[in-house]
């Protein structure tokens, strides 16, 4: 039976639920959630009952806002997780959830996932920040990610299952973005005076640093590895969710991304070199040679520079009426404003 790909969440009903899973349900309730934590695509919680099947799951649906979906589709984010789900979660060395059903129509990026909820695992709010304990444990396993696709990840950019920093689409696309959401924030915000000196420099920048970013040894990278996106285990294990920007780059991007924007910027400014060693070591544990790291606080760098591309473009498919998307943005570009400081990241633009 081809099972359709719903226009929205209410096109999800218990029929078609009940086709694309194979479970036998008897009523279901749908309720929308992550509200303020992401902006590229919808996400709700549908409890279920009914035979065999669990208490509740996550679909997930391209974004409410035009602008988010417009650059989600342009950057082929839906396609990509999509992908990630049926070639690459059987390898993932962190948990990720289980795949119930999942299609992505490639001429328009309509799509669905409905996926294993993670609600009963411990989740660490980005804008409190993540603590010392719980953010060893994450570069530890962001290592693991890394070393599992070290090397092999320009050979997935060339056949289109990841896209790699340097793809041409990024030099069309981010510079016209970036401009709408600086506009947006810099009228909205009160910005650190860091993020206003470096941010009308940026695109300028922008195909240098992509460039730089892109030069291999390379990794598969997640992409938006940040608190909101982490889960916690009992035991102390992770897993992961969001794969819409699953990429090819330095393995440095990762880590520069969390450690920059997941973590208060005190606690930052004291632990990112400790991180950044324990990353490594953790890398070469795994396999990944010494030889093929030296650069990569360099690479940290300037990722983190690059990563004022996420509160800005986000922005533009954010409502800054709502107190939670606001705190995050607030939130993102204060910790920005202490790296680019402390990092003297300026000196790279």
């Amino acid at each position: 039976m081809s099972i359709s790909i719903p226009n929205s969440i209410d096109d999800v009903a218990l029929q078609w639920l009940a086709d694309a899973t194979g479970w036998s349900i008897d009523s279901m309730a749908v309720e929308q959630i992550g509200v303020g934590v992401g902006v590229s695509s919808a996400l709700y919680r549908v409890t279920l009952t009914g035979i065999g099947c669990p208490s509740s799951v996550i679909v997930k649906l391209p974004a409410l806002d035009e602008a988010a979906v417009f650059t989600s589709t342009m950057l082929r984010m839906y396609i990509r997780e999509v992908e990630f789900f049926k070639t690459f979660a059987a390898e993932s060395p962190i948990r990720v959830p289980e795949l119930y059903f999942g299609a992505v129509d490639e001429e328009t990026s309509k799509f669905i996932l409905v996926m294993e909820d993670f609600k009963d695992l411990r989740s660490v709010d980005q804008v409190t920040g993540m603590g010392v304990g719980d953010a060893e444990r994450t570069v530890e396993a962001l290592a693991q990610w890394h070393a599992t696709w070290w090397g092999k990840a320009d050979a997935l950019a060339e056949a289109g299952i990841t896209m790699s920093l340097a793809d041409p689409i990024y030099h069309a696309v981010l510079p016209a973005v970036f401009a709408e959401g600086w506009a947006k924030l810099t009228t909205e915000l009160e910005l650190p005076e860091s993020i206003l000196a470096v941010g009308p420099r940026w695109v300028d920048a922008l195909p240098g640093m992509l460039t730089r970013l892109a030069t291999a040894p390379t990794a598969m990278l997640h992409g938006d590895y940040r608190a909101d996106n982490i889960f916690f285990a009992d035991d102390g294990s992770l897993a992961l969710l969001d794969f819409q920007i699953i990429g090819t780059g330095t393995a440095a991007y990762d880590l520069a991304y969390f450690v920059t924007q997941s973590l208060e910027a005190d606690v930052a400014a004291g632990q990112e070199r400790i991180l950044f060693e324990r990353w490594v070591s953790a890398l070469h544990a795994a396999g990944v040679p010494a030889e093929e790291t030296g650069r990569l606080w360099e690479d940290y760098r300037l990722a983190a520079l690059f990563c004022l591309v996420y509160p800005v473009v986000a922005s533009r498919g954010m409502d800054l009426s709502d107190p939670r998307q606001r705190a995050l943005l607030e939130t993102m570009s204060a910790r920005l404003g202490r790296a680019i400081d402390h990092l003297e990241l300026a000196s790279l633009i």
